[in-house]
């Protein structure tokens, strides 16, 4: 078989595009759920774990419980419940290759385009591997769990002087593993989740570290070993302990969302409270802990075991709270009139965020306008036939969406192999559906992206919940045909009749 010789196309009832969390994670649900399709799994990187493969900067962690982030079928048994990156890509490696899911991963293999054939009733899908070659599969169904983001870059705005600046600027998507950074200067820009975890790992042998930020964030100190996983564990054999501890966080993330949602005065009470007490005395929690959004109008962010304010207590880091007017020979010059002087720039300034992997989405040859679709039930896209995209929830674990999502697709293949259907597409025929925004969060990296990600609906099953509790009735404990046309196109032509005995279909 040659990859240029369209009559030897591989055929697949199933194509997993990415070999992460999510996409292990789908890969699971397939074997057991849909043991008779066949699949692959292609991954453009040369290794398992995706995001906790590729950013490899210091102290590197869950921002997420590991009983929610972990799998459902695989409940997590570390100690603790925030995890560093290295135990989170383990826990993915070892899910993988003790299903046998390993084996149907192929590295190296980038996916730039697919075409969904009504004719032929499959997607034709092309890919680039790293040594050059250009492979096309079939496929019956795909399934992106690509995640958001790009994987070759980060976002970095285009400050003024970045090339006066003397010392290094590293971006945390791309650390290099022989940065020696012990006793240097650092600044690092940003307040979110990466800006908290790297600012107490570097300052622990950093001459300094200065966070510096534009505008504040909601933070709040959590201990990387919950006391009460321990005693669920004692009490419960493993499996129903996973479980329990599942729903326990599940529900209690959700509430405090909730909460936030309801009475936003009364959690930026309780937030700023507690800071308080996690701060020196004399700190100035109004300047750099006070953000002048609600919380959960962007994500929360987790520090672990206070970690973060422990180094702002024996002044090993320190918070600036400024705008910046230029980068500078020294380091960064501050709308203030101050320089902070650096021997490392770390700008922690965020994500590029990539729809389905930047994949080139087609149907019977038109583009898909992605911006002009409706997300279905948060796993599908209006009027694109049997294609799923796995993307978890912005105020809770990743996983605990992507496994309703993932159960949601086997449950509609299965249905569609049982009652003789090729071809599924979710249709809105409703004129009362009005778009909304895909994603609740006002964060950068979500307006930045805002044109070019589909919509949401404000009506079933259009509606995008950010909620473990909505979607479980909306996504597992309801039907597979709402809103959703079932069709027959002509029989696809196997294109190599040696394999046709050994290549099972939708329709068995």
């Amino acid at each position: 078989m040659t990859d240029s010789d369209p009559a030897a196309t591989e055929h697949l009832d199933v194509l997993i595009v990415g070999a992460g969390l999510s996409g292990v994670g789908a890969a699971h649900h397939l074997q057991t759920d849909c043991p008779w399709a066949s699949y692959a799994i292609f991954e453009a990187r040369q290794a398992i774990g995706g995001t906790w493969d590729l950013f490899r900067y210091p102290g590197i962690r869950s921002d997420s419980d590991m009983h929610t982030l972990g799998y459902s079928f695989r409940p997590w048994t570390g100690e603790k419940s925030i995890a560093d990156g290295e135990s989170i890509r383990e826990y993915i490696v070892e899910t993988a290759e003790e299903a046998g899911i390993d084996r149907h991963i192929r590295f190296g293999h980038r996916i730039v385009s697919a075409d969904w054939s009504t004719p032929d009733g499959h997607w034709v899908v092309t890919a680039e591997t790293d040594d050059g070659r250009t492979v096309t599969v079939t496929a019956g169904f795909l399934l992106s769990c690509s995640g958001y983001y790009r994987y070759d870059r980060g976002y970095v705005p285009d400050f003024p002087g970045m090339d006066d600046f003397a010392g290094e600027i590293v971006h945390p998507q791309a650390w290099p593993e022989d940065l020696d950074y012990a006793g240097r200067r650092i600044v690092v820009i940003g307040s979110g989740a990466t800006a908290v975890t790297l600012v107490p790992s570097l300052a622990a042998t950093a001459g300094h570290v200065t966070m510096l930020q534009r505008s504040p964030t909601y933070m709040g100190s959590v201990p990387t070993r919950n006391p009460l996983a321990a005693a669920v564990r004692r009490a419960l054999p493993e499996r129903a302990a996973g479980t329990t501890l599942r729903w326990i966080n599940a529900l209690g993330t959700q509430g405090l969302y909730r909460l936030s949602r309801r009475r936003p005065d009364t959690v930026r009470r309780m937030l700023l409270g507690r800071l308080q007490r996690d701060l020196p005395e004399d700190f100035d929690v109004e300047t750099h802990f006070t953000p002048s959004y609600d919380p959960w109008d962007q994500r929360l962010c987790a520090v672990a075991d206070g970690d973060l304010f422990g180094a702002l207590r024996d002044g090993t880091a320190s918070i600036v709270t400024d705008h910046i007017r230029t980068f500078s020979e020294k380091g960064i010059l501050l709308e203030s009139g101050t320089e902070l002087e650096a021997d490392i720039i770390v700008p922690a300034t965020g994500l590029d965020m990539l729809f389905v992997g930047g994949i080139s989405v087609a149907v019977d040859g038109e583009a898909v306008d992605l911006p002009s679709k409706l997300s279905y039930k948060g796993v599908m896209l209006e009027d694109v036939p049997n294609f799923a995209n796995i993307f978890g929830y912005v105020n809770a674990s990743w996983t605990l969406k992507a496994d309703l999502s993932s159960d949601y697709v086997c449950r509609l293949l299965n249905h569609m192999r049982r009652e003789g259907w090729r071809q599924a597409t979710p249709t809105n025929d409703d004129p009362n559906v009005q778009p909304e925004p895909f994603m609740g969060l006002t964060s950068g990296y979500v307006t930045r992206a805002a044109d070019r990600i589909p919509k949401a609906g404000n009506r079933f099953p259009w509606q995008v919940h950010q909620s473990y509790v909505k979607d479980y009735r909306a996504i597992k404990m309801s039907k597979v045909t709402d809103a959703m046309v079932f069709a027959n196109p002509p029989a696809r032509t196997v294109p190599d009749p040696n394999r046709a005995a050994e290549l099972p279909s939708l329709t068995g």
